[in-house]
């Protein structure tokens, strides 16, 4: 079948015309947020043969990377059509307009045409009132497919808070009544909070040193969103410092963690709640020696910087509108547009500093660790580690909670220790 051009879809003869793609790309991302683009076919839809290599792969990229934004992250491959090798690129973004090298355009039929100022002025006028509209749009997956005990989880809780009456027990009429499902099909939003078919990962590693070059342990997590945060927050609790502070009476016993889990969650809820769903980039967390960084591929608001948002009164710029309302409802977050305040706020109570940073790539927030509390948690860590291997010693069979017991210390500190022995 013979390849011909429309709205969705741009063909060029070779990879010379790069400079027309781009402006092909924006074009049609303008228009529907989607796309294909062939190398190698002319607009007759005719094939011809093009020289591939890994360098032109990685040149198309370059360029699109260069002179296109917002950012996008199309993916690029080498196919064979009748025989003959082509390049194929397919796109897509959420976050119109789009700029070929500072200019928008529009996609008309199979052509491109360039917006006037009065025109771009209306085009953004008219994407700001439907901001979000993708987290509406309808999914591919079924109701049937949803992970009931996570979204019985979130009614539990949404109802519990008092932010949420459904009024049904029934999974279809809670789902239709919220906006997350039509005709029995789960919506964008549904599928990434409830389901575990999709491509985000959240990928986290601690580092031995202050860069990446060693890392002491890795994993990837792919899951819904719910499951996605939970799992976040237990791999940095395990990962942390803590120390245990025993009150005046000797019987009260208080887990310090080196930084606050209220300002984690918080930091973790955002970068689910913020990040660019169109971006195959997963969330990460890292774990150096001396900080720990939280990070998601979502741009920050143009014109704006965290300070507006932790000194200031800004309004929220919410770039995933349904899943943050959903969050809201499961009091995940208080309310739109405190999340970096209240980041900021625990940490500064608590002696901590934060930074937040934007990049090119997306926003990072980075918790700096303290190096006394490090050789504090160390030293008690020790001891018990002796206490522990003294343990095993008189009783083979012991178990983690006796250790506990006896120790005054938590499981998960026992667990931790044990592991560390086992590698030593």
């Amino acid at each position: 079948m013979r390849l011909k051009e429309n709205e969705h879809i741009e063909l060029k003869k070779s990879t010379s015309s790069i400079n027309e793609a781009l402006i092909s790309i924006v074009s049609i991302l303008n228009k529907h947020g989607k796309g294909e683009l062939y190398f190698g076919i002319n607009d007759k839809g005719i094939v011809i043969e093009q020289e591939i290599s890994e360098k032109t792969l990685r040149n198309v990229s370059k360029k699109i990377s260069e002179h296109i934004e917002p950012k996008i992250y199309a993916r690029i491959e080498k196919i064979t059509i009748d025989g003959k090798n082509c390049i194929k690129l397919d796109f897509e973004g959420n976050e119109k307009p789009y700029f070929a090298k500072g200019i928008a355009y529009i996609r008309v039929a199979d052509e491109d045409r360039k917006l006037s100022p009065q025109e771009l002025k209306r085009f953004i006028l008219n994407i700001n009132t439907y901001a979000g509209k993708w987290d509406m749009e309808l999914s591919d997956i079924r109701i049937s497919e949803i992970n009931s005990e996570s979204f019985n989880k979130f009614i539990s809780r949404a109802e519990e808070s008092e932010r949420l009456s459904t009024g049904s027990s029934e999974t279809d009429e809670v789902l239709n009544k919220l906006e997350l499902a039509k005709d029995n099909v789960l919506t964008q939003a549904a599928r990434f909070l409830f389901t575990g078919k999709h491509n985000m990962e959240v990928q986290a590693a601690v580092f031995a040193g202050t860069d990446k070059l060693t890392f002491l342990d890795i994993k990837a997590y792919k899951d819904n969103l719910f499951n996605l945060l939970n799992s976040s927050e237990l791999y940095l609790k395990e990962h942390i410092n803590w120390k245990v502070e025993i009150g005046k009476t000797g019987t009260q016993r208080n887990e310090i963690p080196e930084i606050p889990l209220a300002a984690l969650r918080e930091a973790l809820v955002n970068s689910i709640i913020h990040r660019d769903y169109a971006n195959p980039k997963g969330n990460e967390i890292a774990v150096f020696k001396d900080r720990i960084e939280i990070f998601n591929p979502g741009t920050f608001p143009e014109g704006l910087t965290p300070q507006d948002y932790i000194k200031g009164n800004e309004r929220s710029y919410l770039r995933n509108p349904k899943i943050a309302e959903i969050f809201y409802y499961a009091k995940e977050i208080e309310r739109w547009g405190s999340g970096l305040k209240r980041v900021y706020e625990e940490c500064r109570e608590n002696g901590i500093k934060v930074d937040f940073v934007i990049n090119k790539s997306g926003f990072v927030s980075v918790f700096h660790r303290k190096e006394d509390f490090s050789k504090s948690s160390q030293k008690s860590s020790q001891k018990s580690s002796q206490k522990i291997l003294q343990l095993v010693k008189g009783n083979n069979n012991i178990t983690t909670l006796e250790m506990a017991k006896f120790l005054n210390i938590s499981r998960r500190a026992v667990a931790k220790q044990i592991s560390e022995l086992k590698k030593e």
